[in-house]
C-alpha cells in the first residue's frame, strides 16, 4: 500500500473525530480509560448574561482548566480565584488529585499563583515576546 501525506488547513470533522477516537482507544489500552468529563462554570450578570467563566475537563485524575475569562468590568474582584476553587472542589468530588493550567498573560499568572498553582514549565516566545507558563496544583 502506498501512503501519502495530505496537509490541510480545513480538516474534515469526521476525519478529526477518527484521529481522536483512535488515539483515545490507544491511550485507554495503555493506561486505562480517561473518564473525561467536561466542566464549566459561568459568571452571570443581569438577565443571565455571561460575564465570565471557566471551561475545562477532568481526566485521569486531573482537572485541566482550558479557558478562564472575566469581563474587563469585573476583573480584580477575586472571581478567578472563586472560579478555580469551585472547579477544584468539583474535581476533588470526581476523584482528581491535581489540576493544571497554562497562560502567557502576566495578570493571569499572578492570579493562578495566588490560587496556589506553581510553575512546572515554560515555553519562551509563545507567542513571540511572551512566555507561556504551565502551572499545576495538588488537590
Amino acid at each position: 500500500m502506498t501512503l501519502t501525506l495530505d496537509l490541510t488547513a480545513d480538516p474534515d470533522p469526521d476525519e478529526l473525530a477518527l484521529l481522536g477516537g483512535n488515539l483515545t482507544a490507544f491511550n485507554a489500552g495503555e493506561v486505562g480509560p480517561a473518564g473525561r468529563q467536561p466542566l464549566a462554570i459561568f459568571v452571570r450578570g443581569g438577565e443571565g448574561k455571561v460575564e465570565g467563566g471557566l471551561s475545562g475537563y477532568t481526566a485521569w485524575g486531573w482537572l485541566y482548566v482550558q479557558w478562564l475569562w472575566i469581563a474587563e468590568a469585573h476583573r480584580g474582584q477575586g472571581l478567578s480565584g472563586r472560579l478555580l476553587a469551585m472547579a477544584e472542589a468539583e474535581a476533588r468530588d470526581r476523584g482528581c488529585h491535581g489540576a493544571y493550567i497554562d497562560t502567557f498573560n502576566p495578570s493571569a499568572l499572578a492570579a493562578y499563583s495566588k490560587a496556589g498553582y506553581s510553575i512546572f514549565g515554560e515555553l519562551p516566545d509563545f507567542p513571540r515576546g511572551r512566555t507561556r507558563y504551565f502551572l499545576s496544583k495538588a488537590l
